[in-house]
């Protein structure tokens, strides 16, 4: 059985991490994760869902290894690990998380690079780096802060507490909470959706984002336009606007658009 399984349906690719039981992210994962991205972005798929098969999301990395490695062979297992997650974190396409269960270390690390995260009501999401004495490998830190401010990630990173879904939405983190046993459903109903959306606008706003997150506002309006113009000239963009114009002149209102994602 592979750690992580990769489906079809629908313009939706879905990302299952299935290392049972705990669903420990290790090197196999890692690579595994890598070629499930390579596939992606050369299938015809418009959004991706992220989940854990059982009972919890993930409790992070696989740290049996870990002790038997130098500094020089660990650095270079991180290195990779977050070079992968990265390139999940940057496809041009939406990415939507449900996590159930706990979720703790890399795996909500991996969480984080969602653009859009659901969880169960049940789920408790943490920082358990600070029990070993190392810091969040893998970034989680500072896209807490992100998301929810430098106080809030500090204070959750230092003390490695276990956090209820519902404090992740207050501070937003995660973007809505549902029932668990109704986690999948909801989820895999908004990422169908969005995958009929305009994908090509969706990765546009995705590297906005990323040129804030470097930048600020200044940089991500330096690269506005460089990123946003070359969408006039797509086929979802072409029969949008004449379709809105369309309505205006005639004075209806306007179609809901089947986008094509090209």
């Amino acid at each position: 059985m592979r750690p992580l399984q990769l489906h079809f349906d629908d313009h939706v690719a879905t990302l299952v991490l299935d290392n049972p039981p705990q669903n420990r992210i290790g090197d196999t994962m890692i690579d595994e994760l890598d070629e499930a991205i390579e596939a992606i972005e050369g299938s015809d798929a418009r959004a991706v869902l992220l989940r854990g098969e059982g009972e919890n999301f993930s409790f992070g990395g696989d740290i049996l290894p870990w002790p038997e490695a130098n500094v020089r062979q660990l650095r270079a297992r991180f290195e990779r690990y977050m070079s992968v997650f990265n390139r999940f974190e940057r496809m041009p396409l939406p990415v939507v998380a449900a996590v159930q269960g706990l979720c703790f270390g890399g795996g909500l690390e991996l969480a984080l690079r969602a653009d859009v995260l659901f969880a169960g009501s049940g789920a408790t999401f943490g920082h358990p780096e600070q029990t070993l004495g190392i810091v969040t490998i893998l970034g989680g830190i500072y896209r807490v802060a992100e998301r929810a401010g430098r106080s809030r990630a500090a204070e959750w990173a230092l003390t490695s507490e276990k956090v209820p879904a519902a404090t992740m939405e207050r501070f937003g983190i995660v973007n809505h909470v549902v029932d668990d046993a109704a986690l999948t459903d909801e989820a895999t109903a908004f990422v169908k959706k969005i995958a009929r959306g305009p994908t090509r606008a969706y990765a546009a706003h995705k590297a906005l984002l990323r040129a804030w997150a470097v930048g600020g506002v200044a940089a991500a309006d330096d690269a506005m336009f460089d990123i946003a113009m070359p969408l006039f000239e797509t086929e979802d963009v072409t029969r949008g606007l004449a379709s809105a114009v369309d309505a205006l002149k005639a004075g209806r209102p306007r179609p809901v658009m089947d986008f094509r994602g090209r």
